[in-house]
């Protein structure tokens, strides 16, 4: 057999063999399923199971999907580069195991965060906004800068959310 000959079959081996270990990638960490709103996506990765299993058994569990509280609503376009940046992310972290115990919102996806709560409870936020002044801190100052879950630290995640002591974290299933 010619070099040139032996060369062409083994790059188109060498290629075949490529594209078998992509597919076999995609398969393997169901990466396709990060494309769909459906929750259970988010535990693909078992880091996620508390931030389920706590959603799950939450208020907001009965109409709002992870989606709709930590991906930009409105724009698709925005939608999928925050999908990809925190994908992104999240892959580096959990191969390289650099997450802490306690995972922490991302400042980037706490404003996303924060933006969507403001606009589905838009008229409770206008209220509180409005009345501002009688939320104080006792310096002076109106707290209109606040976070949500500086007061509503339960909603929807729960208290405690790390991998070893929330309660349900195990044996993540669809409630009916």
């Amino acid at each position: 057999m010619k070099t040139g000959a032996l060369l062409k079959y083994s790059s188109i081996l060498v290629f075949l063999i490529a594209i078998g270990m992509f597919v076999y990638m995609l398969n393997i960490s169901k990466a396709l399923s990060y494309l769909s709103a459906d929750p259970k996506a988010c535990i693909n990765c078992h880091v996620m199971n508390t931030s389920y299993a706590t959603w799950q058994h939450s208020s907001h569990a009965r109409n709002v999907t992870c989606i709709e509280c930590h991906l930009p609503v409105g724009s698709t376009v925005d939608k999928y580069l925050a999908k990809m940046r925190d994908g992104w992310n999240h892959s580096l972290a959990f191969t390289m195991n650099t997450y802490a115990q306690r995972i922490q919102i991302s400042d980037h996806a706490a404003e996303r965060v924060q933006k969507n709560c403001v606009t589905c409870h838009a008229v409770l936020t206008g209220t509180i906004r409005a009345n501002s002044d009688r939320y104080h801190d006792f310096t002076g100052k109106a707290q209109v800068d606040r976070k949500c879950w500086e007061c509503h630290r339960d909603v929807p995640h729960g208290m405690v959310r790390n991998l070893t002591a929330t309660p349900n974290n195990l044996g993540v299933r669809e409630l009916k």
